[in-house]
């Protein structure tokens, strides 16, 4: 017997790179903002401990897919014996700082956690999460919230229930090329969680290198300051390509999506705290 999942997409309402870590990595504060704009993921659980994609994801090697690696790390932790078959319905842009691939993981986790009957606990799933991405442990969580770390210190917080106008240029960028990037800004001073309007700068630091690897961005962020009505200036969400912009009503955010051009994809969605149930 088959379970559908939905695994959401996520934006950065801000990304500030506070410093480089001694292991490469970054530390930084954002806002995670989930969205009611989903990929779906079936699970059927299997007796002979085989992890299998059987639809979706062609594009990317089996190997590669944060889906099967996800399940295999479960697997080997818990030392299960089942396995699972595994299909995947994607609507949220692949690379574009929306978070599916972390998302998609993250659902593997909490999915087979439970059909598998593993009793891992949330921390205990964050933890190979993050082993997957950093985005992963967010989702995991399951609650928009403020980020701390290399986005694994996690403060759950409630959000107005914005409607978000997202465009994707469909162009991807590497996340490495752009923390390597001579045009990466940083924003050293430490923001608060609270008031969100006295943030340092609803800035992304990530933005200027994207825009010096991808001019296309600034087009998009161009074309979002035609929209009417909207909250607050245009924005990139990650490391890019996406862009969007803040709507307090759904029907001005449905009248600029109709003017995207034809040559981007956009999609309007609503701010959530919580995944569905």
């Amino acid at each position: 017997m088959s379970k559908t999942w939905l695994s959401p997409a996520k934006i950065n309402l801000f990304l500030h790179i506070n410093s480089k870590r001694e292991d490469g990595y970054h530390n930084l504060q954002t806002i995670f903002q989930l969205l009611d704009y989903y990929d779906e993921l079936t699970f059927e659980i299997r007796q002979d401990g085989v992890i299998s994609r059987i639809s979706g994801n062609e594009t990317v090697p089996e190997a590669e897919d944060l889906i099967i690696r996800a399940a295999k790390a479960l697997q080997k932790s818990t030392g299960t014996a089942l396995g699972a078959d595994i299909s995947v319905l994607k609507k949220i842009p692949a690379g574009g700082g929306l978070g599916g691939g972390s998302s998609n993981a993250a659902t593997t986790l909490l999915a087979l956690n439970q059909l598998w009957n593993t009793k891992y606990s949330t921390k205990q799933l964050s933890e190979i999460g993050l082993s997957l991405g950093a985005d992963v442990p967010i989702f995991i969580a399951g609650h928009s919230a403020w980020a701390e770390g290399v986005g694994e210190a996690l403060t759950p917080i409630c959000l107005p229930k914005h409607h978000f106008l997202v465009v994707c240029i469909n162009k991807h960028i590497s996340t490495k090329k752009i923390f390597s990037h001579k045009a990466l800004t940083m924003t050293p001073i430490i923001g608060k969680i609270q008031p969100f309007s006295e943030l340092i700068n609803p800035h992304n630091d990530c933005l200027e290198a994207a825009i010096e690897l991808e001019d296309e961005i600034l087009e998009a962020l161009t074309h979002l300051k035609l929209s009417e009505n909207y909250l607050y200036e245009p924005r990139m969400t990650g490391t890019g390509c996406c862009v969007f912009v803040a709507f307090e009503n759904e029907k001005d955010a449905l009248v600029a999506l109709r003017n995207v051009p034809r040559q981007w994809l956009g999609f309007v969605a609503k701010a959530i705290d919580t995944l569905p149930k």
